[in-house]
């Protein structure tokens, strides 16, 4: 029994010693601590220096009225006693009472008459102005003089100033001081352990609790966890303590708030983005399907003919594209060419791309749609056409693009679609090219020298603006050697990374290298614009063809 009692006494002083020590560890309490305990010593050791100035001045007052009662006591025995007598009489007190070490005797005209044992320094003048308590280095002692008996005051023929020992004074200032030290040393760690044991209940715990739920807040927020349950809500403070776990417990729920509506908003927006998926993957699957149709609108192989080398180019800007080109045979030894740029781009521009091609095939080869002539307007009158330089067959060719006009003019013209249209046929026989260049770009001839021979320049309007336009035709020859060189403006107009385009200047120098090929000569062309433009957007298709007379 009694070992449990030694055990529970050892753990109650483990207790208290791991309570001071967690005490000790938290760096607010032992500022706050410090802090009390440093102003109640500044305090206290402010009142300490009056104290002891008070307590100098009661020891010395006692000494002044033990000397002033023996003084009168001389005085009144001996009333008529001489100076000499006077001053024998004072001096006998040196035996009796130690503390008297001498003085000094001064009539009522301040004129000393005699003096015993040491000579004050304080003299009469000096009494009220001078100060009383000297001490003397040769003995190591306290001297005190002071005006014990006055004439003026007391009505006597004298004045007394005696000199004392006060070698007991200085002990009983120290022991005094002492005194009040250790009484300021006891209240201030009481004042200081009475703060530091109220500041842990009142400040430190709730404190602690707080950054506790702060930890717990965080790490929920940054596991997307629920919000715990917080220690400090069931602290009921109505102080500044209170106002700030209030203030945490309002910016919790706010965040908790801020969180959820965002969490939403990201399913939302996941959701969205979903749709936006899988629309942009039907919408990709459909524009390849687009971009592979198309492709088969363009020929998949160039027939080439006896003495001739066509050669092509296409690459556009999207996955669908508004420009494109056409070789296809005609009759009695003719080929159609056909580059072409519609407005605007992406899929309505892809779609009016096929319905130009597929017009200008169908309406070029058949020679039935003559009778077509009066319901289409009659476009045989609006051709200017010399008979004896365009053959009946280039004729009905070239009407494909009076026919084409007035179709898409016609039946699709409050869509505002339109084509920039070079047709030519080409008799293989003999190099005779007749053509429409309907607002395209100029198409080159390039002799076997590397110079531009000539310019085909725009005849006509583009098609399909308006119902009934005139379309001009004319002709030109190709001599052995000679290219033939058509583009669209997306090669001038290509541009790089800092907006500068490629422009007709370079077009002109790259077409005037004498080239071996047209197929050379579309390799270095393409080649010289895919370089400019870099990894820049690609904002226009890029189309060319060249024809060349090899015999």
């Amino acid at each position: 029994m009694k070992k449990n009692q030694q055990n529970r006494k050892l753990s109650g002083i483990q207790k208290l010693a791991q309570s001071i020590n967690d005490r000790l560890k938290s760096k607010l309490s032992r500022r706050v601590v410090l802090c009390v305990f440093t102003s109640i010593i500044v305090i206290e050791a402010i009142l300490l220096i009056p104290s002891v100035k008070r307590r100098e001045k009661e020891l010395l007052s006692q000494i002044k009225q033990m000397s002033s009662g023996k003084v009168a006591w001389i005085l009144i025995t001996y009333p008529n006693a001489s100076h000499t007598e006077l001053v024998n009489h004072l001096s006998e007190l040196m035996q009796h009472h130690p503390t008297i070490l001498g003085g000094a005797v001064y009539d009522t005209n301040k004129q000393k008459v005699g003096t015993f044992g040491e000579f004050p320094e304080l003299s009469l003048s000096e009494v009220n102005n001078s100060k009383k308590l000297f001490f003397s280095t040769s003995s190591n002692v306290y001297r005190y003089d002071d005006l014990i008996w006055s004439g003026k005051d007391m009505q006597t023929d004298y004045s007394i100033i005696i000199r004392h020992d006060c070698s007991n004074l200085r002990p009983e200032l120290l022991a005094y001081i002492s005194r009040i030290i250790g009484l300021v040393i006891i209240i201030s760690l009481f004042l200081t352990i009475t703060v530091w044991l109220c500041l842990e209940p009142i400040v430190i715990n709730p404190i602690l609790l707080l950054r506790s739920d702060l930890n717990q807040a965080g790490e929920a927020i940054y596991n997307d966890q629920e919000p715990p349950a917080f220690s400090s809500t069931y602290l009921q403070r109505q102080d500044e303590l209170g106002e700030v776990i209030n203030a945490f417990e309002l910016m919790f729920i706010k965040i908790s708030q801020a969180i959820s509506e965002r969490k939403k908003a990201e399913a939302a927006l996941q959701e969205s983005l979903e749709k936006v998926k899988t629309y942009s993957q039907a919408l990709n699957y459909e524009l390849e399907q687009g971009h592979q149709m198309q492709k088969n609108f363009l020929p998949a192989q160039i027939s080439q003919q006896n003495g001739w080398e066509i050669a092509s180019f296409f690459q556009p800007a999207r996955q669908v594209a508004g420009d494109f080109y056409d070789v296809f045979e005609l009759s009695n030894h003719t080929v159609g060419l056909v580059i072409a740029d519609v407005c605007d781009k992406g899929v309505g521009a892809a779609l009016f791309m096929s319905l130009f091609r597929s017009l200008i095939r169908v309406f070029s080869g058949q020679n039935y749609f003559e009778e077509m002539n009066e319901d289409l307007g009659g476009e045989k009158d609006k051709l200017y056409l010399d008979r004896g330089l365009a053959t009946e067959d280039c004729y009905h060719a070239l009407k494909a693009v009076c026919l084409t006009n007035n179709y898409i003019a016609k039946n699709h013209g409050e869509v505002g679609m339109f084509a920039t249209l070079f047709f030519g046929v080409l008799d293989i026989n003999n190099g005779k090219i007749t053509y429409i260049n309907g607002g395209h770009e100029p198409l080159f001839i390039i002799s076997a020298t590397g110079e531009i021979k000539e310019e085909l320049n725009s005849t006509s309007p583009a098609v399909g603006m308006l119902p009934d336009m005139k379309f001009k035709i004319e002709q030109t020859h190709l001599e052995v050697g000679e290219i033939l060189l058509g583009y669209t403006d997306g090669v001038p107009e290509a541009r790089n990374g800092k907006g500068e385009f490629f422009t007709n200047e370079k077009l002109r120098l790259l077409v005037e290298k004498k080239a071996a090929s047209a197929e050379g000569l579309l390799k270095e062309i393409s080649t010289s614009v895919l370089n400019h433009t870099g990894s820049a957007t690609q904002f226009d298709d890029i189309t060319l063809l060249a024809v060349q007379r090899q015999v």
